[in-house]
């Protein structure tokens, strides 16, 4: 993580707050712990933050009341809720309200933090245009990313424009969650089951390029996407 990210965290649960808050911490966040929905609002006004983490249930103000509030003040915050609530109609609401994600307790940890470098990324390249460099360094290959020829030892490949894209993506997230979602969505402009399917045949392609390099492996982040994994870095 380049520079630490503000997140204000809003729990109810003394314990489960604190734990998370110290796990978020160890991961390089600047984390604000609040317990309740008209703390958590009050913290919001007082800092920028670059995602809020809300619990759903809460004394007070909920945490849909809360995010409302926090989208009129700021439309573009993400946010993720936490829940014990699974049932489809409270996880439409959540997403009414603005909810980037909606994640059922209990859960990993690892991939709540995969999910907020995710969606901060997302905003960032929504954000601004992004910047591709000409050539990429990936593991013991090299990349020219405009003539799509992937080099290693002299051995040259040349990619297809999906293949090509696909990897760039990866690999400027190198070590980080790519969704399955934004890949669709900026590679094949739609997500369905027909290009979900495309894309896992390309990546089964990139699979094998990257064998080449045995530091280098394409991970499946279970229901939620991949991430190209460097094990020298």
């Amino acid at each position: 993580m380049d520079e630490k990210k503000n997140v204000l965290l809003v729990e109810d649960d003394p314990n489960f707050g604190l734990i998370l808050r110290d796990y978020l911490t160890i991961k390089g966040y600047d984390v604000t712990l609040s317990r309740d929905g008209i703390h958590g609002l009050n913290d919001f006004k007082s800092k920028d933050y670059n995602i809020c983490i809300l619990d759903v249930m809460m004394p007070r103000k909920d945490g849909i009341s809360l995010a409302k509030q926090i989208k009129k003040i700021n439309p573009n915050m993400p946010i993720i809720f936490l829940t014990a609530k699974s049932l489809k109609e409270d996880m439409i609401k959540g997403y009414e309200a603005g909810a980037d994600d909606y994640i059922i307790k209990p859960f990993d940890s690892e991939v709540l933090e995969l999910k907020i470098q995710a969606i901060i990324n997302r905003q960032k390249i929504d954000g601004t245009k992004e910047d591709i460099p000409e050539e990429l360094e990936i593991g013991k290959f090299k990349l020219n990313t405009q003539l799509r020829i992937m080099e290693k030892d002299g051995e040259e490949r040349k990619l297809s424009p999906k293949e090509n894209a696909l990897l760039v993506m990866l690999a400027m997230n190198m070590n980080r969650l790519v969704t399955r979602k934004d890949a669709l969505l900026k590679i094949w402009k739609e997500d369905n089951y027909f290009t979900a399917r495309s894309m896992d045949v390309y990546l089964a392609k990139l699979r094998k390029y990257i064998a080449l390099d045995p530091n280098l492996e394409i991970v499946n982040i279970h229901g939620e996407g991949f991430r190209l994994v460097n094990r020298e870095e």
